[in-house]
């Protein structure tokens, strides 16, 4: 057991010497992960305060290409979500799209990647608020696998944590603080040996994942919770919405889903940046379908990695390529 520990603390200590040498952006500036410092203070760590985006960018090794999925969608959904913090992103669309490609270019990543803008409160002082403060803004790239288990389907339970509620703290936009939120149900699922949480509205119907979109399929229709129901707006669920209409030619209904529809579904999944679309095969221990990944999920990851490698001319508006 001791030789494993060192193994592992030496295995941590090299990632970390790595990652400190990886470039970020930070408030005008391309510098080191190692030189990139906030102090203690940091209202956004305090409070909350910020926003986020997370943005896959997929190797093709075919193309010796690396496509960035959906970039400037991410973007514009940013400058939505910074004006419910009374934030400022100091660049314009166009220039947050051509740093992020040059921080990559800087890091001469060469494998899949997830990318993190965020935008935040940044004054170092005590108090509750939101104006009358300092905004900053940075972004860090990572390699990045898979979040979730995409081939084998996960095991989900109905969380006993409820949504927040938009009245409460808006779910349309990526706000640090939300998150706690999702970190309490994705525990509360892990911890009693499951997967992922599902998590319901104050009015209990089905909302999403910890930090998933989801969808339910039912006698050859397709099921999403609508905007309504306090989702995150999702970018890939848009985009599984178009896949499912166009591509396999099916019915998607945005409508209020109740708890007790998915114990009888034939197929359910979870899709977001990053868990990417990751079928569900079990809820609170019911078998959804016969607990294996059903043809229609199936058929939806074959494309959508068709897609996001770069393999098809029709969805390239979809990537933006690095190199």
């Amino acid at each position: 057991m001791a030789i494993k520990a060192e193994g592992v603390t030496r295995a941590t200590e090299a990632r970390r010497k790595e990652q400190a040498q990886y470039w970020v952006y930070l408030d005008g500036e391309f510098k080191r992960y190692g030189d990139a410092r906030l102090g203690l203070m940091t209202h956004a760590l305090h409070y909350g305060t910020g926003v986020f985006e997370g943005i896959r960018g997929y190797w093709s090794p075919e193309h010796e290409q690396l496509f960035l999925l959906k970039l400037r969608e991410h973007y514009r959904r940013m400058q939505n979500s910074v004006k419910v913090l009374k934030l400022k992103i100091p660049i314009n669309l166009d220039e947050l799209a051509s740093t992020t490609i040059e921080l990559i270019r800087r890091n001469n990543f060469r494998q899949d990647v997830y990318i993190r803008p965020l935008a935040f409160k940044s004054s170092e002082e005590i108090g509750v608020r939101l104006h009358n403060l300092k905004d900053s803004f940075a972004i860090y790239v990572t390699p990045f696998g898979n979040y979730v288990d995409i081939e084998r389907g996960i095991r989900c339970m109905v969380s006993s944590w409820r949504r927040v509620d938009d009245n409460a703290a808006p779910a349309r936009a990526k706000i640090t603080g939300i998150y706690v939120n999702s970190a309490l149900a994705k525990t509360e699922a892990q911890e009693n040996g499951f997967d992922e949480a599902i998590m319901l509205t104050h009015e209990g119907h089905v909302c999403e994942g910890s930090a998933e979109n989801i969808f339910v399929i039912r006698d050859g229709k397709v099921f999403t919770p609508p905007t309504s129901d306090n989702i995150l707006e999702g970018l890939t669920r848009l985009a599984m919405i178009e896949l499912l209409r166009t591509e396999l030619d099916l019915d998607v209904v945005e409508r209020s889903i109740d708890r007790s529809e998915l114990y009888v579904a034939d197929e359910i999944f979870l899709c977001g940046t990053g868990a990417q679309i990751s079928p569900v095969v079990d809820v609170d221990r019911r078998l959804i379908g016969d607990g294996q990944v059903g043809p229609v999920v199936e058929r939806l990851q074959k494309l959508y990695f068709e897609i996001v490698r770069g393999r098809s001319a029709k969805y390239k508006s979809w990537l933006t390529p690095v190199y």
